[in-house]
């Protein structure tokens, strides 16, 4: 563990080199592999920083119980890349090229036996959980509604052709014809329905393809695939004081569930947070206010900049109000939107009280990684589909070694 952990400083720090590397190994050793990967330049670009995302993610875990569990279930969903055992090993051998060169001197055969050993582990952990699934590779799902908030916020109800099994609080990874060979995460904002219909809830964000696709083009009887649901956010019932925090359409997971409470009322009260950058973004809203008319264990608070205020000061209104509530000791809290919203509400509430260990949220990724339901941990597959170099080939001639 501590070869790796040292081996892998020395490659932080020459992060952008390594990346270039290893895309420009992979391709020019396995060039059929790259059918496998986003069309555009654009998208690949936006993915770039997974790699290390994802690597700083396992190396930080080897010594944690849930890694292997964590391993199977990324296997399972990677399936949907159609990766295979020789993929699989391509990855690694190019993985492997790109430490090497990147450590330089510091590559020793020592190093090289402690990683080629671990990405084995890897490998196999998820290749086992991919053969143990009795899941599909992905769902088929038709958009039988779309409604289109604004011009960055879309609510796609689906119907997927086979029973889409998830949990209220967890996200699914999709993909579009119109976007060939590219996958984001979006949150289900429903709990399970007798009809097997379920939401989804997409921002826009800028320059995103697949998001502004969704939000803006797709249209009722289109076709969409849904890779299997995934994330930790669910509700623990403890039978202790809730609070829910949700900004943006990070309101998708904590919508569902509120509607799990709903079918299965608590006998604690739930306190709502619902942030937006500004009024217009309460997309929600008339929903949110039946509930709390509805249900006498639900108070709810709006969190909006103040008027002329930057959209910005929303988070810290927020934490104004967070901080004029009592008992965080003894809540437990679910947290869900932007990646930069959680880290920091994370932080006021560890200075309010609240249990590190009751602050419940995805893993938040790394800057730069894409388009995700408020953060989770980035998915092995998914390490391979950031920067390629623009132009693969070696000029030199020389494949690299």
């Amino acid at each position: 563990m501590r070869i790796l952990k040292s081996s892998f400083a020395v490659v932080e720090r020459r992060a952008e080199h390594a990346v270039k590397y290893f895309y420009s190994h992979l391709f020019w050793h396995n060039p059929g592999i790259r059918e496998l990967f986003p069309a555009s330049a654009e998208d690949m670009e936006r993915q770039r920083d997974r790699i290390f995302a994802a690597l700083t993610h396992v190396i930080a875990h080897l010594d944690d119980d849930s890694l292997l569990p964590y391993l199977h279930d990324l296997g399972r969903d990677h399936r949907k890349f159609l990766a295979g055992p020789e993929h699989y090993a391509a990855l690694g051998a190019s993985l492997l090229a790109a430490l090497a060169r990147t450590c330089g001197e510091s590559w020793t055969p020592t190093v090289e036996k402690a990683w080629s050993e671990a990405y084995q582990v890897i490998a196999d952990a998820m290749m086992a959980g991919a053969a143990a699934s009795e899941d599909p590779p992905w769902w088929e799902a038709e958009i039988v509604r779309h409604l289109q908030y604004g011009q960055d916020i879309g609510v796609l109800t689906l119907r997927p052709h086979a029973p889409f099994p998830h949990l209220p609080g967890q996200y699914a990874s999709v993909s579009s014809e119109r976007i060939p060979r590219t996958w984001r995460t979006y949150s289900i904002g429903n709990a399970p329905r007798p009809d097997g219909t379920l939401d989804l809830h997409v921002s826009r964000i800028e320059d995103g393809r697949l998001s502004s696709a969704l939000v803006r083009e797709a249209r009722p009887g289109e076709m969409l695939r849904l890779g299997a649901a995934g994330g930790q956010l669910t509700l623990r019932r403890a039978d202790r004081p809730v609070s829910l925090i949700a900004a943006g359409t990070g309101w998708a997971p904590i919508r569902a569930m509120v509607e799990e409470l709903a079918g299965q009322p608590p006998d604690q009260d739930v306190r709502l947070f619902v942030v937006a950058r500004d009024a217009a973004y309460l997309y929600d809203r008339p929903l949110i206010d039946e509930y709390a008319a509805a249900f006498g264990w639900l108070g709810v608070t709006y969190i909006t900049p103040a008027p002329g205020q930057h959209r910005n000061q929303a988070t810290g209104r927020l934490a104004t109000a967070l901080g004029h509530r009592a008992m965080w000791p003894e809540q437990d809290v679910y947290l869900s939107g932007p990646a930069p919203f959680v880290e920091q509400t994370v932080h006021v509430l560890k200075e309010l009280g609240a249990p590190p260990g009751r602050i419940f949220h995805d893993t938040v990724p790394a800057a730069g990684t894409g388009h995700g339901p408020g953060g989770r941990p980035l998915g092995f597959g998914e390490w391979f589909l950031g920067r390629p170099e623009p132009h693969w080939h070696n000029p030199s001639g020389r494949a690299p070694r």
